[in-house]
């Protein structure tokens, strides 16, 4: 039974010798990781936006809108609860068959559970299992998440000389605006198309069959990143090489939990930038929400430029120094900035760009702090737990409790959690001398 077992190795090893004569430059690189890292952001964002637009009505159509908007919410943090499980099952398939058959069962994983969704019958046909199913579907993916990590954002960085390590840390995290543009202008054009009708009947399900067909290119430009010479050396060094993940958090515990914290302001801002003010339009003005996603593509256009500054930035002034100055000014912004969305179409805009560009300068570079505090044996793994925890705690909830404290306290309120994220920054920042050592 065991010879059965699909194992990627001697495939890899076969792949790449056929390439050996390639050589395949950083640039080629960056371009599989910026199409992988934009399907699966592309996934999340269509969950996203289902969440404040279809959700509520289809699956809690019994309850008022800001409960059912709640509701809706509620199953939100499922996936992050499941991303640590995921890496630690999938690190496991890693170690025995491969890094092929690990991101194929993962990315495979991720698009059935997405586009399952797709299929997804309401509360009027099957009752509340409707919100059980859509929960389960929501685990996948966060099982699938995270067993897609790929170290790539590691080995562009490793890659990358002393003096540009901030501008390659920066390209994987271009796919998060590039996955919310997509996504936003798939669901803006057919909200601008359809009528309300045939919207929450069948529309709404066609962003969900379009993510399986993305996820099928990611899975082969990443796969194409499996067999690459620099790829394998890395691996073969074990500069990217999957630790137990019970012995890695018993071995660098601190530095996980420091690395979560460190990046936390710009995960905070993720979904206050995306998600809450979308559900803040849904529920309480009666504004167009075509008009307001594509307003939410500008904004994410200027966070690609943002991000793409942040790189340029870090190799000048350090990572460290990026991510402190701007989770200052995320602390600024969280105490008048929500307000901006009661000001019309001038003052969503000014707040969507505005926190687009800091989303880009503090996420552009929240890999690289990741990548950077882990000794080689543990950076694979390392990372990725970082990584989870960080968008647990920092994003998970954000949605959630934004709205809670809107619909509770006042729009300035839900600046509150975004502060929390800054000043966690912060503290980790200062606290972690180790961290700062190894940033500036």
């Amino acid at each position: 039974m065991a010879e059965a077992v699909a194992h990627s190795s001697s495939l890899e090893r076969d792949a790449r010798a056929m390439h050996a004569d390639e050589h395949v430059r950083p640039g080629e690189i960056a371009i599989g990781v910026i199409i992988g890292r934009t399907s699966e952001f592309f996934d999340f964002f269509v969950y996203a936006i289902a969440s404040v637009i279809v959700f509520p009505t289809l699956i809690f159509p019994f309850a008022d809108r800001v409960t059912a908007t709640l509701l809706s919410f509620a199953l939100f943090p499922l996936a992050f609860f499941a991303r640590p499980i995921g890496t630690q099952i999938f690190m496991a398939i890693d170690r025995r068959h491969g890094r092929g058959t690990k991101l194929t069962i993962a990315l495979f994983l991720l698009g059935t559970s997405t586009v399952s969704v797709g299929f997804l019958p309401g509360y009027e046909a099957i009752g509340l299992w409707a919100a059980v199913i859509l929960g389960l579907l929501r685990i996948g993916q966060g099982l699938a998440l995270g067993g897609a990590w790929d170290g790539m954002a590691s080995l562009l960085a490793l890659n990358a000389p002393d003096d540009k390590r901030g501008w390659w840390a920066m390209v994987p995290q271009l796919g998060a605006p590039l996955g919310l543009i997509v996504a936003s202008g798939l669901f803006a054009f057919l909200l601008g198309t359809l009528g309300d009708q045939d919207f929450y009947a069948w529309g709404w399900r066609y962003p969900f069959f379009v993510a399986f067909a993305l996820n099928v290119v990611a899975l082969f430009a990443r796969l194409r990143m499996v067999v690459t010479a620099e790829y394998a050396e890395l691996f073969k060094s074990r500069e990217l090489t999957p630790s137990r993940v019970l012995p890695t958090i018993k071995a660098q515990w601190r530095n996980i939990v420091i690395g979560a914290f460190a990046p936390l302001a710009s995960f905070a801002l993720f979904h206050m930038v995306t998600v809450f003010p979308l559900s803040w339009v849904y529920v309480y003005t009666g504004e167009s929400l075509t008009r307001f996603l594509l307003i939410e593509m500008v904004g994410a256009a200027f966070g690609v430029g943002s991000i793409v500054l942040s790189g340029w930035l870090a190799d000048r002034i350090g990572r460290r120094s990026v991510l402190g100055y701007t989770a200052a000014a995320i602390a600024v912004f969280s105490g008048f900035a929500p307000q901006l969305l009661r000001g019309g179409a001038v003052g969503e805009s000014v707040f969507m760009i505005s926190g687009f560009i800091l989303l880009g300068l503090s996420f552009g570079q929240s890999s690289g702090a990741v990548t950077s505090n882990f000794p080689k044996r543990a950076r694979y793994t390392g990372a990725a737990l970082t990584s989870d925890l960080a968008w647990l705690f920092g994003a998970g909830f954000a949605p959630f409790w934004a709205l809670v404290l809107t619909h509770y306290f006042g729009l300035v309120a839900a600046g509150g959690y975004l502060l929390s994220g800054a000043i966690a920054t912060l503290l980790a920042l200062g606290l972690n001398k180790e961290l700062a050592r190894r940033l500036d």
